[in-house]
């Protein structure tokens, strides 16, 4: 009865990054990427990191069916906790931005290589020191759209550059997904959209052991150890309800 994402059957591209709370936020991004890579073999599904440091990481999740799990997980995760460097054991909050992108394949997304300006620089490590001896790290701007695709976790500048496209090219797709998208109902925001990614979708409180999910109302558990080793199927199961049922009532209204 209700009609399915076109994208669900996708692998996904992961994006994770630190938000608000310094470093704090830097090490809330790692939990998170460690809890959807746990998810992901747990589920079955291969995951494959394309670029990771430094508070942020992009990471590639293999298998049938990837995007139709995955794709709640995009938006900011609120964390509350005291941090392993404070010292009166306040408790803070911090964040992390999670995007979610589905792979998009050559046919689907266009790229004119005129529009493209590749840099290529010599790749570093922690406190900015050369970490390689030749230019392998590559820098791909798309120009009418101002994206930005840094790669430099591969020595061969040619491995660098090809996960650099990957990237730019699910971003591009999702930007796609997300104006045909408003084009078919201006007062809905999706979740491939861009609008939720700004929004606090979960906060894990440690001192409670709570995880609430602000997207269903009465969406809490009470154990958040197990979730942050990757056991989200109930949350996912929750979210998946609720999508079905918005689906089934925007195809009733229209």
């Amino acid at each position: 009865m209700v009609e399915r994402d076109p994208n669900d059957d996708k692998d996904v591209i992961i994006e994770i990054q630190g938000g608000a709370g310094g470093d704090e936020a830097g090490l809330w991004a790692g939990d998170l990427y460690r809890m959807l890579s746990r998810y992901a073999e747990r589920r079955g599904f291969k995951v494959e990191p394309l670029d990771v440091g430094d508070g942020k990481y992009t990471f590639e999740v293999k298998g049938d069916g990837a995007y139709s799990v995955f794709k709640y997980e995009g938006g900011t995760h609120r964390v509350q906790r005291v941090p392993a460097t404070e010292s009166q054991g306040r408790i803070h909050t911090s964040t992390a931005t999670v995007a979610v992108l589905p792979e998009a394949e050559d046919v689907e997304v266009e790229i004119d290589p005129n529009e493209l300006e590749i840099d290529v620089y010599r790749s570093s490590g922690p406190g900015g020191q050369s970490v390689n001896t030749t230019d392998s790290a590559v820098r791909i701007t798309h120009k009418p759209t101002g994206l930005v695709v840094s790669m430099q976790d591969e020595k061969s500048q040619l491995q660098n550059r090809e996960r650099a496209m990957k990237v730019l090219r699910a971003r591009l797709y999702e930007m796609k997904v997300a104006e045909q998208q408003a084009e078919l109902a201006a007062d809905r925001r999706s979740q491939v959209g861009t609008g939720e990614r700004a929004e606090k979708i979960r906060t894990y409180n440690f001192p409670q052991r709570r995880v609430t999910d602000h997207r269903v109302d009465g969406l809490t558990v009470h154990n958040l150890e197990a979730v942050l080793e990757g056991e989200l199927d109930d949350i996912t199961s929750a979210l998946a309800d609720a999508e079905k049922r918005k689906r089934l009532e925007l195809q009733a209204a229209g």
